[in-house]
């Protein structure tokens, strides 16, 4: 599954979900890196 997630303040990150960790981060992978942050919430359509 895609997911976007953020590192640091201002940095967004997508890629292939790896693992979900206690912390409430989401663990990510981009071609051979894997990047970890906390996941962008999904926008609410009105």
């Amino acid at each position: 599954m895609l997911r976007t997630i953020t590192v640091g303040s201002c940095v967004s990150v997508q890629g292939l979900v790896q693992a979900q960790l206690a912390d409430g981060r989401v663990a990510v992978a981009v071609g051979d890196k894997t990047f970890v942050g906390y996941p962008v919430p999904p926008v609410r359509k009105s």
